[in-house]
């Protein structure tokens, strides 16, 4: 009788009861899970077997995150989202809700990435060749992608860029400008952003306490 291999902790995760730590991946090549220690993860969440992840992952309810990956540290990955495999994400990633991080996607150090962001790796589905070329994004360090964007596959979106909600990014975005739209283009460096005191002003409403003040006559061709 095959014993089950040893997942490697440095420390106890701070985990709820239904969290699955080292779920079983079938490929006999697969190392065990290795996480880093000072982990929180909330219910739900499951890590498979064959990923390496670094100190202080934090995860919100229903995470997945598959194998092959290698996530670096203080990464937070939020309730719903999930990282297929194979993917690498460096160290203070922040996804948030609702994320799907497609396979062999490459997330560099500082990126954001906003409730709803969807990443795509397959060019062609279901074409054969390209199910051979399978590859998602590069997105440079510091980049922050607003709600909703959706990458293509091949995509390389350059450090401190910012993409706008909404956008679908299909050709490759320099870095440190302002790109939105559908397909997503830059328009403006981020250094020529409107200073954000200028367009929001308080409201009385106690949950969201800001309201644009030129009714969003600032955005023009950008924001």
């Amino acid at each position: 009788m095959s014993r089950e291999p040893e997942r490697r902790q440095e420390s106890p995760a701070q985990a709820d009861p239904d969290v699955r730590i080292g779920y079983p991946v079938t490929r006999a090549d697969v190392e065990p899970l290795v996480l880093g220690p000072g982990a929180r993860l909330r219910s739900g969440t499951v890590l498979y077997d064959g990923t390496t992840i670094g100190r202080c992952l934090q995860t919100g309810h229903g995470v997945v995150i598959r194998e092959a990956c290698t996530i670096r540290d203080d990464v937070s990955v939020w309730s719903n989202s999930v990282i297929d495999y194979g993917c690498r994400i460096g160290n203070r990633v922040k996804i948030h809700c609702n994320c799907y991080v497609a396979q062999y996607t490459e997330l560099d150090d500082d990126v954001f990435l906003a409730p709803g962001v969807t990443i795509a790796n397959d060019l062609y589905p279901g074409d054969r060749r390209s199910a051979q070329l399978m590859a998602g994004p590069k997105i440079g360090a510091g980049a922050q992608i607003g709600v909703n964007v959706t990458i293509l596959p091949f995509v390389r979106i350059g450090a401190g860029a910012l993409i706008g909600a909404g956008s679908v990014v299909t050709r490759d975005i320099p870095a440190v400008v302002v790109a939105f739209g559908n397909p997503a283009t830059a328009r403006r460096m981020v250094a020529e952003l409107p200073d954000i005191g200028g367009r929001a002003g308080m409201d009385a409403a106690p949950a969201s306490p800001y309201q644009l003040t030129d009714g969003g006559a600032g955005m023009g061709t950008s924001p």
